[in-house]
């Protein structure tokens, strides 16, 4: 028992530790965004009923028609300190996180953004960046992971719903955290594993991403995989805190990413 109470708040610790930032400045006082989980009951069961989707015209989340979706796969190489990340990105299972995550890179919003924080120990967890503000140099990077993507053409934040996708569904559900205790996802944190980081509010993340460094069955539900590395863990397993990005470029399937009057 002392054994699964230890475990138990371990978890507890990283995970609150993850909440990051997938979140703007003016969400930062309800909303610390990071790969966050279950840590507040009361918040998953206020949020919306989670919702499917389906290819149709209907709006059935608000504003997801808006948003960038991938159909089907692609690669994206980012290189941290010269050495290259493949990842790849799954459009199919995860059509509105992947799409963005690939919009996002192709509009060099990565490159030369900061890893903020890397958690190894007590034992493996994850190495966390993408925070736009980080593309300023002077910014400490303990100041950074509460910055999200911010649109030049509206100067609003972009947000996208949390999205999972259990197996055996045809469709992701949307809007709050899945338990896939009870029913296992497509996309899982395997080690590898690419996913974003968000807040407590679920529909919170924006830029913000992570790798996990170890099989973390625990985050499964809570935060939305959209891809997985496929060459380079290596480079992924050498990050520090404060090493950038030097570059981030999709090298296949970008004609899969559809964008809004596309």
């Amino acid at each position: 028992m002392r054994l699964k109470i230890s475990q138990f708040l371990l978890s507890l610790v990283l995970i609150s530790g993850l909440m990051l930032g997938g979140c703007s400045t003016q969400q930062v006082a309800s909303n610390s965004s990071s790969p966050t989980s279950t840590t507040s009951e009361a918040s998953i069961k206020t949020t919306t009923q989670a919702t499917s989707v389906s290819q149709t015209s209907n709006e059935t989340i608000p504003g997801i028609t808006d948003l960038p979706r991938l159909e089907g796969k692609a690669t994206v190489v980012l290189t941290v300190k010269g050495s290259p990340i493949t990842i790849e990105v799954d459009g199919t299972d995860a059509p509105i996180t992947a799409g963005n995550f690939v919009d996002l890179v192709q509009k060099g919003v990565y490159d030369g953004l900061a890893f903020h924080r890397v958690v190894r120990e007590p034992q493996p967890f994850v190495v966390q960046g993408g925070d736009p503000q980080s593309k300023n140099p002077k910014v400490p990077v303990d100041k950074l992971g509460e910055g999200s993507y911010i649109d030049p053409k509206t100067g609003n934040a972009r947000y996208i719903p949390l999205e999972v996708k259990p197996k055996g569904s045809d469709t992701p559900i949307y809007n709050k955290p899945f338990d896939a205790t009870a029913q296992p996802v497509v996309l899982p944190h395997k080690q590898g594993a690419v996913a974003m980081a968000r807040s407590q509010q679920p529909d919170s993340a924006s830029a913000q991403f992570y790798f996990a460094l170890a099989d973390l069955a625990f985050l499964d539900g809570n935060y939305a995989v959209f891809g997985n590395v496929t060459q380079g863990f290596a480079v992924v397993n050498k990050i520090q805190q404060g090493d950038r990005i030097d570059s981030a470029k999709v090298t296949q399937g970008a004609e899969n990413l559809k964008t809004p009057g596309q």
